[in-house]
């Protein structure tokens, strides 16, 4: 979507580029790139101006990131968004169970890109889906959702330094220790295109740390917290050290209480990607998994 920002030079900027002082507010060479293709995409003071401009005290730059083109193949269908929050950059939604994220080759229609089309299809610019922290199918809970290419681009390096904080909720099989740490390599499993594997030749670092919150003399409520980012990686390692998750299609398919994955995502922690400001979002337990524990 379009967004205009200003930014108004103060005596610490002022001597630099205009490139030099966008980078260092997040601006990737790709976005700067698109700016200078716009005769509006770069003015000081209202005049329009090439990125080696040197910036003066006072003066205000205007920066106006345009989309040329909507996501390709994602079809704006009508559906019920659970918005957590909202503005000009940032979308955070709770994701309902049994919805991707994004359409795929026997899905084109039941994602929540879809749905997020179809919520924009009345902005008069072109809706670029952006994703920051996916969710898997059957996962349910907060996801966010970068408005423009400026947002996604922060967010991405934000997300890449660990400074997204994420926590889950999830019902595993057995009665877990109180607490631990899980830090095992993940790696795909080499006759399968879709599982994963601890693999400590050839997986990824995957760090995971666990608290149990309550237990019955069958199961455990666990609150999640990762430091990676690894594909299943919740669901991979509580299987790795004997408490897989229940309903898990992949790993542990008993729906005898549940008929999904038994994985939420509950709680985000990130500073805001254009002002800063410190924001918190927490989702409560979906009714399917609050059912289970009020039998632990």
């Amino acid at each position: 979507m379009n967004r205009t920002l200003n930014y108004y030079i103060t005596k610490e900027n002022a001597g630099k580029a205009i490139d030099f002082f966008l980078k260092s507010h997040g601006f990737s060479r790709h976005i700067i790139s698109g700016l200078k293709t716009h005769p509006h995409g770069i003015l000081v003071n209202q005049l329009h101006r090439n990125t080696k401009y040197i910036l003066r005290s006072g003066d205000l730059l205007t920066v106006t990131i345009l989309e040329s083109a909507p996501s390709e193949k994602i079809v704006p269908v009508p559906m019920k968004l659970s918005i957590v929050y909202e503005d000009e950059d940032i979308l955070v939604l709770n994701k309902p169970a049994d919805t991707p994220i994004h359409p795929s080759m026997h899905n084109y229609e039941n994602s929540l890109a879809n749905g997020v089309a179809f919520y924009y299809q009345k902005e008069s610019s072109p809706f670029v889906f952006r994703c920051i922290n996916r969710l898997d199918r059957d996962t349910t809970g907060l996801t966010i959702i970068a408005k423009n290419s400026l947002s996604s681009a922060i967010l991405s390096v934000m997300a890449s330094r660990r400074q997204i904080h994420r926590e889950y909720m999830a019902i595993v099989k057995g009665i877990t220790p109180i607490s631990g740490t899980i830090d095992a390599p993940i790696g795909r499993k080499s006759d399968s295109v879709i599982e994963r594997i601890v693999d400590y030749k050839h997986g990824e670092h995957a760090v995971t740390h666990y608290t149990r919150l309550t237990y019955s003399h069958t199961h455990s409520l666990l609150k999640l917290q990762l430091e990676t980012g690894r594909t299943h990686q919740i669901r991979v390692h509580m299987k790795h050290i004997g408490y897989p998750l229940i309903g898990d299609y992949l790993y542990y398919p008993d729906y005898s209480i549940i008929k999904r994955q038994a994985l939420h995502s509950c709680r985000l922690i990130f500073s805001h990607p254009i002002t800063g400001i410190p924001l918190e979002f927490t989702a409560p337990l979906p009714e399917d998994m609050k059912r289970i524990t009020c039998s632990l």
